[in-house]
């Protein structure tokens, strides 16, 4: 099986991508595929909903790829980044029916909690199946080392069920 995991945003000195190379490395320990998505790299002027630019065509193959997904996404003004949005808006039937797992990331204790509530109701509009196993990294700055290593081993258990809700078989 392949988890695809998506960094849903772009912003210089984002800590939402030391959360997402910790997901990459625990979904690889479960024995699954698994690659990155960086939303910086689909940029775009305007929602392409055509499936023409090289952005979309890219984008198009990655998640025809996945067997699920995984969103990684800060909480900015109570929801998800925009550039999220426009990426995720690049395509439709290529989400259907895979199932989709949030993580919240936020400065604050409650760890992007509103955002999540937004992605997965954009996620089930798009045709994807959000799983209600939900991680929250709150006061994200404090949860990693200067190497980007996470400091509470708790995280490891909450990612192991996320992935089990995923319906993804674990093959360790």
């Amino acid at each position: 099986m392949h988890i695809t995991i998506i960094l849903g945003t772009g912003r210089i000195g984002r800590q939402s991508e030391k959360v997402a190379n910790f997901m990459l490395q625990e979904v690889k320990k479960t024995g699954n595929g698994t690659e990155l998505i960086d939303v910086r790299d689909y940029r775009i002027e305007v929602t392409d909903r055509t499936g023409e630019s090289r952005q979309a065509k890219t984008f198009t193959e990655k998640i025809k790829k996945a067997d699920a997904l995984i969103m990684v996404s800060p909480e900015y003004n109570h929801s998800y980044p925009g550039e999220l949005k426009m990426m995720l808006d690049m395509l439709y039937d290529e989400y259907a029916g895979k199932p989709v797992g949030i993580c919240g990331v936020s400065s604050g204790q409650f760890g992007g909690a509103r955002m999540a509530e937004k992605l997965k109701l954009l996620c089930l509009e798009l045709g994807m199946a959000p799983v209600r196993e939900t991680v929250y990294f709150g006061n994200v700055q404090d949860l990693f080392d200067g190497n980007g290593k996470i400091k509470k081993q708790e995280y490891q258990e909450r990612v192991k069920r996320l992935v089990e809700k995923l319906n993804v078989p674990i093959k360790n």
